[in-house]
């Protein structure tokens, strides 16, 4: 969930360190800091909060061209200056940065106490610095090999990166469960936990595998094991959209990113659709016809909006291609003893391809002997390079916290795959035509909900009515029942105000003890064979005096809701796509009402890295 930039070159490193860490912004933090290598002395600089208060506390002439910086999300210890990284040994010799959580970590720390060592911070991080000073104090013989010995005294998750003083032309760097690549630049290189952190120095990257070191100087890098075996490994090309991580004239990246998904959309359809036989291609899934006839069920697994999504692919893979699909937030599934049948595709869903519960539950799947592919935004990600096969979503760089793009998008491959499945099944031509030209409208469809908001502004004002209240209730059926529970989510993570999803059923079960005047209710009432159902819903609702807000195909009486926000009608199973945006926008609308931290909500991280 943290940010960690190194730079070794001729140029001068804390710009370059900055500009990575700025970069990195996007995935949360709580502190931040940067260290340097000047003429053999090691000079730190860390505050508790943003990037921007990092660079204004730089001193003047902090220079040196070798250094490491850092962003960190608080879990050992508070977000203060002293628990910001880089951590240094007791002589100011080495710095360390970290992303992940060392178990051991008390144990550890007692066994250094007890050799005299001093500790500054409460955090996990400062016991490897200690480590790799001790190991050297021990008779290592170069920083490589501190840092291995070092690190098998640790265990739990980590990516990392060392400086030493007294070897001031290199860092080491470790990855085990946290990610960690190099960047190959002319004659410097660069180590990141995310390829946004390069933007604009190289798209040459090496990605390491967990259990995996490298040392990098200025004229190369050498990767190697625990063990010290080297380890050969090949530059990547980065595809990445460079404009896509800039704000441009936009406010906050969140509404930018909303209203860009008519193109990403689009992306993720470009070279799919198969005109000659109605179907989907998807060369990536690594699939043969008979490979994917042999499957029975499809389980798919995901966090928070991934996790959403998923539950939309499982209808729409039900609903299409006629096979039991369900879906299960991979947070659970990891903790819990599954039965993995060879006769049930699995999917794991992430938008950052490093969230570390979907990579577990992958991990336990592939050691089973489970079949997992992977629907992925970022190329090369861990999740992306674990599973046997997959689609990339191509939703381009998302920088703000709340998923927006990445989701539909990732809706959208679904379709594709509940198409792509069924065409080998039971799935007629003439419906397989029908959706495919449904998603292929769908671009056009968001603009129309986009352009309709900046005429008329009600979806805005619908946003700063509700934000004033303590809670709001989110409500669907089938379809709707996701969208909902999506919307939930993004109302909740960027405005701060308590929202809850119910399927629409439920209301009489429990919740409905909740309604009254003070509590909203913002419900998904597409026109589709429910329509009657979720209609008498909201009037049960509004018996009870509670304030309606209902997305639907067209206007509803004023006696079912206060206020209809008009949504373009798709084909059924596509719906809950074009239900999604106007949710997002809600969210957002209500967080600028609040005065939010709209792209970098409170404690909150885009990239999961840690548990």
């Amino acid at each position: 969930m943290c940010g960690i930039v190194g730079y070794v070159g001729s140029a001068d490193a804390a710009p370059i360190l900055i500009e990575g860490l700025n970069r990195l912004e996007y995935r949360g933090y709580d502190s931040a800091g940067v260290a340097v290598i000047d003429r053999g002395r090691l000079k730190l600089c860390k505050v508790s909060g943003r990037v921007a208060d990092l660079q204004e506390e730089l001193p003047a002439r902090f220079k040196g061209s070798v250094g490491i910086g850092h962003t960190r999300w608080a879990t050992h210890g508070e977000p203060t200056v002293a628990n910001a990284h880089p951590h240094v040994d007791g002589a100011g010799r080495i710095a360390v940065v970290h992303n992940g959580i060392i178990e051991n970590a008390e144990e550890l720390r007692a066994k250094l106490q007890a050799d005299g060592v001093e500790f500054t911070s409460q955090t996990d991080t400062e016991t490897v610095a200690h480590l790799v000073a001790a190991a050297l104090a021990g008779g290592a013989e170069d920083l490589e090999q501190a840092v291995r010995q070092a690190l098998r005294q640790v265990v739990g998750a980590y990516g990392i990166a060392v400086v030493d003083t007294e070897n001031p032309d290199r860092i080491v760097v470790a990855r085990n469960g946290s990610p960690v690549l190099l960047g190959v630049g002319e004659r410097e290189m660069f180590v990141a936990s995310d390829v946004a952190a390069l933007v604009g120095y190289t798209r040459q990257v090496v990605y390491l595998d967990d259990g995996e070191l490298a040392t990098i100087t200025a004229g190369g890098y050498r990767t190697f094991t625990l063990d010290a075996r080297t380890t050969a490994k090949s530059v990547s090309e980065v595809d990445w959209d460079v404009v896509g991580a800039e704000i441009g004239d936009h406010a906050h990246f969140l509404i930018k990113e909303i209203g860009e998904q008519p193109r990403s959309i689009e992306r993720t359809l470009r070279g799919r659709i198969d005109e000659r036989f109605n179907t989907a291609h998807l060369g990536g899934l690594n699939l043969s016809v008979r490979e994917a006839r042999e499957f029975r069920r499809v389980k798919i697994l995901g966090c928070g909006s991934a996790c959403y999504a998923g539950d939309l692919g499982a209808q729409l893979i039900e609903d299409l291609a006629r096979m039991p699909a369900t879906s299960e937030s991979a947070s659970e599934f990891r903790y819990r003893n599954p039965v993995v049948e060879p006769d049930t595709l699995y999917v794991a869903v992430s938008q950052s391809g490093e969230t570390v519960d979907t990579l577990a539950a992958v991990q336990e799947l592939q050691r089973k002997g489970g079949r997992v592919i992977g629907i992925v935004n970022v190329v090369g990600s861990t999740i992306a390079r674990a599973v046997d096969g997959g689609i990339y979503i191509h939703a381009g760089a998302e920088m703000s916290v709340a998923a927006t793009k990445s989701f539909t998008s990732t809706v959208a491959a679904f379709a594709l795959l509940a198409v792509h499945l069924g065409r080998m099944r039971d799935l007629a031509p003439t419906e397989g035509r029908r959706i495919l030209d449904g998603l292929a409208a769908l671009p056009g469809q968001i603009e129309e909900i986009l352009d309709a908001e900046k005429r008329d502004g009600t979806i805005e004002a619908v946003a700063q009515e509700i934000a004033r209240r303590n809670s709001v209730l989110f409500i669907g059926r089938r379809r709707g029942w996701p969208v909902a529970k999506e919307g939930a989510q993004k109302f909740k993570e960027v405005s701060y105000v308590h929202a809850e999803a119910y399927a629409s059923a439920e209301l009489k079960h429990g919740p409905l003890a909740l309604v009254s005047p003070e509590l909203p209710t913002v419900a998904c009432v597409p026109d589709d064979d429910l329509f009657d159902k979720n209609t008498s819903t909201l009037a049960e609702i509004r018996a009870r005096r509670g304030p309606v807000v209902a997305l639907a195909h067209r206007p509803l009486p004023e006696d079912l809701a206060d206020r209809t926000i008009v949504v373009p009608r798709s084909e059924p199973e596509l719906d809950s796509i074009l239900m999604s945006v106007p949710l997002q926008l809600l969210a957002y609308h209500a967080a600028v009402a609040l005065e939010r931290d709209v792209d970098r909500p409170r404690n909150l991280a885009k990239s999961v890295t840690v548990e």
